[in-house]
């Protein structure tokens, strides 16, 4: 067997190294090692807990707004706050926007290049590019000129020499199988959602104050300028040339309009363009049905609360799936969380093979690596900055799959409707989603499921605005003078790459211990005190691997999981060493 390290990978959140062995053409053992200490939870210890999801959020801006919604939900839940109606239909319209822009992101920016070879796409017919654009798509701009305009275009900044991030690309390698003309119309689409990115980029800033990290939520729901008044102007006699702002207020009538508008706009080409070529993508390599599926073990926590109770159903509903047992979904219960230190760079005080509940947990770093710059982690038995979390013991993969298919199983018509339609294209069963393309493809299907929803959630909080029912916040419990001398709280939601988890206590009204799980904890996570794997190592045994010195098919499922290891793994000081060398190393031998 030889060895190979990928170091950085790039194109996903953070600092991520992958190291395989790889025998007989394919990958036969894997390692994903986060390589950034994160030591937010020590941040926040001794912190006004109203004002922790402001420092939560920090976790990482890639899928913003994740970890401050996990964070409030969490002290709400320990000092028994409800959140009024209007507060929960703004999170949902906040978050799901949210959602699906970073959707359209990690396909066309960080996973687009896995599939499609920008370079074949300089060879491609625009006319035939256009006639398979339309033939999957009513999309205004499928037509031969703007395909040749972004054919031209592409080939005036590859003559420049400058290539930016098309440049050590594996451009040519044998695993790009699509026409010319898939490229290209992959390609242009590429540059489509950038403008795109704009525009969802307005919505989240109008709903969330900024963006990234939006300012609006709070401890009991959200805070927004009441519906009434247009364009906001300066207060009289303050900065007399300073203009009127051009946005207006959210709940304001011409806010709710602009709302509105934005949610078509979105709606349209996530619809018409991310989907259609999503879909295509992946019958273009039904070669990789089943590569990279790894453990069958779904968990999510569900998301998008319907209701106002704790009890009220959720678009995308939780549940657990083991063994790639689609026709049985099992209850999720907290208490079944741990976390193991077993291969990580941490220490525990009740020792480094115990499962530690998170609620329980400590953050103590230990770096026992190898030498830095190294290469090879081959011997280290701890290797990533990343715990293990398990569920009842056992791995779970989270993330879109795993929504979409606990879903599925759970019975929802929406998510039964759109699978039941990409796999009956394929006339296969719901199993052809699990794997490599099936990330691909389930992300795409929650994103439409998650914005075509946009416009009910924003047409009830209109009717209830209209009733006169305008409370978007409900801070009775902001008296810190009523607060238990001690007290805890948790929640659990999902992230757009995976189920997210805040725990935290409250001591003397500060932040006491404080900790959290990210989708890239569960899915980029070392080995366990079994030895097993996490379920991105896990997902990679058995990939083929063509041409080792440009390991494309190991970055197609690695970034089918979207890693965002800022989020795992945040945080690093000067005593905290950590590599920076890009190389793939090959080991002789090994």
């Amino acid at each position: 067997m030889t060895r190979y390290a990928i170091d950085p990978v790039t194109r996903v959140g953070g600092h991520l190294r992958i190291e395989v062995e790889v025998d007989g053409g394919a990958v036969r053992d894997a390692w994903s090692s986060g390589t950034v200490f994160r030591g937010l939870e020590l941040i926040l210890k001794g912190r006004d807990p109203r004002d922790a999801w402001l420092f939560a959020q920090r976790v990482c801006g890639t899928c913003t707004g994740a970890h401050a919604l996990a964070s409030v939900r969490a002290v709400e839940d320990a000092l028994g706050v409800m959140i009024p109606r209007n507060a929960r239909l703004l999170r949902n319209l906040l978050y799901g926007a949210i959602v699906a822009r970073d959707h359209v992101f990690t396909f066309y920016q960080q996973s687009a290049f896995d599939w499609i070879d920008p370079l074949a796409a300089l060879e491609a017919d625009p006319e035939a590019t256009a006639r398979l654009a339309r033939s999957i798509s009513d999309w205004p701009s499928s037509n031969a000129a703007h395909f040749r305009d972004v054919q031209a275009r592409l080939a005036a900044h590859v003559a420049s020499g400058r290539l930016g991030p098309l440049a050590n690309g594996y451009w040519g390698h044998p695993a790009y199988v699509m026409a010319p003309e898939a490229d290209l119309m992959v390609m242009a689409h590429y540059f489509e959602a950038l403008d795109w990115q704009r525009r969802a980029n307005r919505y989240v800033t109008l709903l969330g104050g900024k963006d990234p990290h939006p300012q609006t939520l709070i401890v009991g729901g959200m805070v927004l300028p009441p519906p009434w008044g247009g364009p906001v102007k300066p207060p009289i006699g303050e900065h007399p040339n300073l203009p009127e702002r051009e946005s207006p207020t959210a709940l304001s009538p011409e806010g709710l309009a602009e709302l509105e508008t934005l949610i078509g706009e979105l709606q349209a080409f996530v619809d018409r363009v991310y989907v259609p070529d999503a879909l295509a993508i992946a019958q273009y390599h039904e070669d990789w049905l089943g590569l990279g599926a790894g453990l069958g073990n779904y968990l999510s926590a569900g998301e998008f609360p319907e209701g106002d109770t704790a009890e009220s159903l959720r678009l995308l509903a939780p549940g657990r799936i083991m063994g790639g047992d689609l026709e049985r979904l099992e209850p999720i219960d907290p208490a079944a969380m741990a976390e193991t230190v077993a291969h990580a760079w941490y220490t525990d005080q009740r020792g480094d093979d115990a499962l530690v509940p998170p609620a329980e947990g400590e953050t103590t770093q230990r770096y026992s690596g190898p030498p830095v710059p190294f290469d090879t982690l081959e011997g280290a038995d701890h290797y990533s900055w990343i715990k293990a979390p398990r569920y009842a013991e056992v791995p779970m993969e989270v993330g879109p799959l795993a929504r979409i298919l606990v879903s599925y199983v759970a019975g929802s018509r929406l998510v039964r409707t759109a699978v039941n339609d990409y796999v009956g294209r394929l006339q296969l069963g719901v199993e052809a989603l699990s794997g490599t393309t099936g990330r691909m493809v389930a992300r795409a299907i929650e994103a439409q499921l998650v914005v075509d929803r946009l416009d009910r959630w924003l047409a009830e909080l209109r009717e209830t605005l209209a009733s006169g029912d305008v409370a978007v916040a409900d801070i009775t419990a902001w008296d810190p003078g009523v607060w238990p001398a001690e007290v805890s709280g948790w929640s659990l939601g999902e992230a757009p790459r995976g189920t997210v988890g805040h725990w935290l206590t409250i001591e003397n009204q500060l932040l006491g211990a404080y900790q959290i799980i990210d989708a890239t904890t569960w899915n980029g996570s070392p080995r366990d005190t079994r030895n097993w794997r996490g379920p991105l190592e896990e997902a990679l045994v058995g990939t083929p691997v063509v041409d080792p010195a440009r390991p494309l098919e190991i970055l197609r499922t690695v970034h089918s999981f979207a890693p965002c290891t800022a989020c795992a793994a945040h945080l690093a000081g000067p005593e905290v060493p950590a590599p920076i060398q890009v190389h793939v190393h090959t080991g002789a031998g090994r």
